[in-house]
């Protein structure tokens, strides 16, 4: 019996592979001194004085499976590449590089390539060098049609630059960054509430499907040139803003979220009415239009200066964690 007939096509993978590899030479940097094939991928950190490498592993969840019904992948890859950035910029780290596993049974060669059409695209915007992964193919273990797909990043930043809250006192103010969209959380609840996705829904622009598929926003441009005068910085992702914010916070501080001071995007309002779900569930759930939050001093110059940002709320001594009015 050859391996094919086990379900696993060597020669298709392969070709596969060439296409990755093709891909991933557009993002390389100066630092990256091996190309990927070997068994490791090889990168050179100059320029730091006390360099600290910051890492973090992410996925992407169910939003696979509304790209599967409205087959459309790209934006999937570039919501991996851009959620890992995010999160290590909560640290303050300047990304390095990206490594990518999607795994699967049987899958159309098309969407492969897409997802990594995505991924190279957001890693180019982001600076950062995609400098391997893997390409999993399991027969029986995933559904037909199905894959799923993990990001992993590595960053750096001077020890004396870390960001970790502990900066954060009463009378600190919360700024607020816009979403794109959903970004990747709260798709196992939309999928409870809505079964049909290329429907056109009173007072969205698009299909329901095109809008829950928006890309992930990186926050890496705007963020990046003011690390210096951030006290705090929450990505808005599983848990909402109560679990989030909640993990910056040092003893004895606690912040108060004022949610009209900010515009909900009419997405957010449109799974609320239809899945009747509770105030307090949509803020542990979405991000409600708020993809970032900072904490800062309340005469900094970042409050002007940072496109479209909201003041959101504040800093106060208590040990609640988040509360919402």
């Amino acid at each position: 019996m050859l391996y094919k007939e086990a379900g696993v096509d060597l020669d298709r993978l392969s070709l596969i592979k060439k296409f990755i590899k093709k891909e991933a030479k557009k993002t390389k940097t100066p630092f990256v001194l091996s190309d990927i094939g070997l068994f490791g991928s090889l990168f050179e950190l100059k320029g730091y004085k006390k360099p600290v490498l910051v890492g973090s592993v992410d996925g992407v969840g169910t939003k696979i499976l509304i790209a599967k019904e409205m087959n459309k992948h790209q934006g999937i890859g570039q919501d991996i590449v851009n959620h890992c950035v995010n999160d290590i910029l909560t640290i303050g780290a300047k990304p390095l590089f990206f490594l990518d596993y999607i795994a699967f049974s049987e899958l159309n060669e098309k969407v492969i390539k897409e997802v990594i059409t995505g991924i190279r695209k957001a890693c180019k915007k982001n600076h950062l060098a995609l400098v391997g992964g893997e390409l999993a193919q399991m027969p029986d273990f995933y559904p037909q049609g199905i894959y799923d797909l993990v990001g992993f990043i590595i960053g750096v930043c001077e020890k004396e630059d870390i960001i970790d809250g502990k900066k954060i006192k009463e009378g600190d103010i919360l700024l607020g960054l816009p979403s794109s969209g959903l970004h990747t959380n709260g798709y196992s609840l939309v999928r409870r509430i809505f079964k049909k996705y290329n429907i056109k829904i009173n007072g969205l622009k698009r299909t329901l499907g095109d809008e829950l598929l928006i890309p992930h926003k990186s926050y890496l441009k705007d963020i990046f040139p003011y690390l210096k005068e951030i006290k705090g910085i929450a990505h808005i992702t599983g848990g909402g803003f109560y679990e989030n914010i909640k993990r910056i916070l040092p003893k004895g501080i606690s912040v108060i979220i004022k949610k009209n001071s900010w515009q909900i995007p009419k997405i957010f309002k449109i799974i609320q009415e239809y899945g009747k779900i509770p105030d307090k569930e949509m803020y542990r759930v979405f991000n409600m239009g708020i993809g970032m939050v900072l904490i800062v001093n309340k005469n900094s110059r970042i409050i002007e200066e940072i496109k479209n940002c909201k003041i959101i709320g504040e800093t106060i001594k208590g040990d609640f964690g988040v509360r919402i009015i």
